[in-house]
């Protein structure tokens, strides 16, 4: 398993719940398309799994985990 993952958000958070927006802010995820790396924990895979349908997700190494945006 690898020990980070790159987090990028395709849909948009219009029409959302409140709950699913703060998890997406959470994940810090602002607009559809910006991207981040967070670490491979259960805590961030289970904000992942609430808004699975919105985002894409990446499992990346420790040396490439570079946020783009």
């Amino acid at each position: 398993m690898k020990s980070h993952l790159r987090v990028r958000q395709q849909g948009s958070a219009i029409g959302q719940t409140e709950h699913m927006r703060k998890v997406l802010r959470g994940l810090g995820l602002r607009r559809p398309g910006s991207e981040v790396v967070v670490a491979n924990t259960p805590s961030f895979r289970g904000m992942i799994k609430q808004v699975l349908h919105l985002v894409s997700i990446e499992e990346v190494d420790g040396g490439d985990a570079k946020a783009s945006r």
